[in-house]
């Protein structure tokens, strides 16, 4: 079965409430549920809980007298920037930071990410944002990675995102999700059940995806990003070997930062996401199938002939979005840093 027939069968499961992807891989997520466990004996925690990043920033050359625009982070431990030191190095930060370069205005964060929340936690998560006397601009997505370590069902994951998703398409808000990153790039994960792991994680990307276009939002892959930097270099890990370093969150931040900018008006540049992959519409499914395996390509709601749907289901572009560079290399460490400013917090 392909991976865009997994992804509607999952997306489809979690509309009707029935199971996911079958028996074999039910007893590939318990084994992948057993390996997670006994790599988590050889993972050292993290110091401390993520710094606080909520707060208006102002990057160089922004205008402070200008109204903020306002962003809402919402997840798991990569969204609330677990393993960092300070806020800037917070992947919501950097995302702020970057927006605040992009609008030359400041940027006021609310981030209600927590680390190890599932899909299940998103619809208290988007009541915490929507108790705010102002809404977000932006609402920025990025979770996943639990939900496959503890079992969770794809179709079951789906269902909680997709009511997140309908309450914040009740309030007509933007969204950019950042998919569930490739669990196979986790090195304390050991073969022969690593793959089992990509193959999970990599259908629940693509199942989110799914969801996300059909709301009307933007879906950005993380896929596999710090899959070839990890292997040649521990710099982009944490100390506990699984969660991102500084400079492997200002990766993720990249990649999702022209998504988020398009969402808001912000001129950004599309392109083919791969070579031979043109820009064309395709069936979501397949689209968001085939972002799983490219990282930082993002999936958007498209149209054929005036229509939004055909006969299996809407229609989505595959592209790969630039926009101005504001968000510095990641090598060279902390000293690497936009030196935006947090001019408030809440």
């Amino acid at each position: 079965m392909s991976r865009a027939s997994r992804a509607r069968r999952v997306v489809t499961a979690a509309a009707f409430g029935t199971g996911s992807l079958g028996a074999l891989s039910a007893a590939a997520a318990g084994l992948v549920y057993g390996q997670t466990k006994l790599a988590r004996r050889r993972i050292q925690p993290a110091e401390a809980n993520p710094p606080r990043a909520d707060g208006v920033w102002l990057a160089p050359g922004a205008r402070a007298d200008e109204p903020p625009l306002l962003l809402a982070m919402l997840g798991d431990s990569s969204a609330a920037g677990y393993g960092v030191h300070t806020d800037a190095e917070t992947p919501a930060a950097q995302i702020a930071m970057g927006l605040s370069a992009l609008a030359r205005r400041p940027v006021q964060l609310r981030n209600v990410a927590v680390v190890g929340a599932q899909s299940s936690a998103l619809v208290r998560q988007v009541g915490m944002v929507l108790e705010e006397s102002q809404r977000p601009d932006l609402v920025v997505i990025m979770i996943g990675a639990n939900d496959v370590t503890h079992r969770i069902r794809a179709s079951e994951s789906v269902r909680h995102l997709n009511d997140a998703l309908s309450v914040l398409a009740e309030h007509n808000l933007e969204v950019v999700m950042g998919t569930c990153p490739d669990l196979g790039t986790i090195r304390p994960i050991a073969q022969p059940l690593r793959w089992l792991a990509r193959r999970l994680s990599r259908t629940l990307a693509a199942a989110q995806a799914v969801a996300v276009v059909a709301a009307g939002g933007r879906a950005v892959s993380l896929g596999d990003i710090l899959g070839p930097e990890f292997a040649s270099s521990l710099d982009y890990f944490s100390a506990d070997r699984f969660h991102p370093s500084a400079i492997g969150y200002t990766r993720a931040a990249e990649v999702l930062l022209p998504s988020a900018a398009a969402a808001l008006g912000l001129s950004t540049v599309s392109e083919p996401a791969a070579p031979f992959t043109s820009t064309r519409a395709r069936p979501v499914a397949k689209a968001a199938a085939r972002s799983a395996g490219l990282p930082g390509t993002e999936v958007l709601p498209a149209q054929v002939h005036g229509q939004r749907a055909g006969r299996r289901g809407p229609w989505a572009r595959l592209i790969r979005r630039r926009a101005a560079t504001v968000i510095p290399p990641t090598s060279g460490g902390q000293e690497n840093f936009t030196p935006a400013t947090m001019v408030g917090s809440d």
